[in-house]
């Protein structure tokens, strides 16, 4: 009986304890790393072509919650409080962003850190914190969410959800220090 029970118990404690990342899971981290790496660097080089290679197509959700500070902030500065009330909500798609960036002619980055990496080597789950920044100009930063999906083609970018907490000093006037 002793046996059985020491037997059963080992068996447990082995299904409980950690198991080492497979050579498979490895590699899926590292070309999901290597998808994060594209994605902030064709940011940087204002490369439309190599950034919108990374999506599963153009129109995945892309969606942006404002905090509810940054929405006081910019309701309380508004010229006329009497407006609409800014959106907590802002959506676009994979191309308009870096068309945006494209078009401004500052130097613009996002950086990424805290990199968490959920997957089962099919899906996945990035979740890390980002800052992104215009020329010297720290506009927002918040937690972004990937979620992603592994095709033929390698891992693709399938939703892309963030937070945003806007600079509430406003960027410096052109030609002042």
């Amino acid at each position: 009986m002793e046996n059985v029970l020491a037997a059963v118990l080992t068996t447990g404690m082995l299904a409980l304890a950690p198991q080492a990342a497979s050579a498979q899971d490895v590699q899926g981290s590292q070309q999901i790393e290597q998808v994060i790496e594209t994605f902030r660097v064709s940011i940087i080089n204002k490369d439309k072509d190599a950034f919108l290679k990374l999506f599963l197509k153009d129109d995945i959700t892309w969606t942006g919650v404002t905090t509810d500070a940054s929405i006081e902030h910019m309701y309380a500065n508004r010229p006329n409080p009497a407006l609409k009330r800014p959106s907590k909500l802002f959506n676009s798609n994979p191309r308009a962003f870096i068309t945006s960036i494209a078009n401004d002619k500052a130097r613009v980055e996002e950086t990424i850190s805290n990199v968490r990496i959920d997957s089962d080597g099919e899906v996945a789950q990035v979740w890390f914190d980002y800052s992104f920044k215009s020329g010297d100009y720290k506009q927002n930063w918040g937690k972004e969410s990937w979620q992603m999906v592994r095709t033929e083609a390698g891992w693709k970018i399938a939703a892309v959800v963030w937070s945003q907490a806007l600079n509430p000093v406003p960027p410096p006037k052109a030609g002042t220090p």
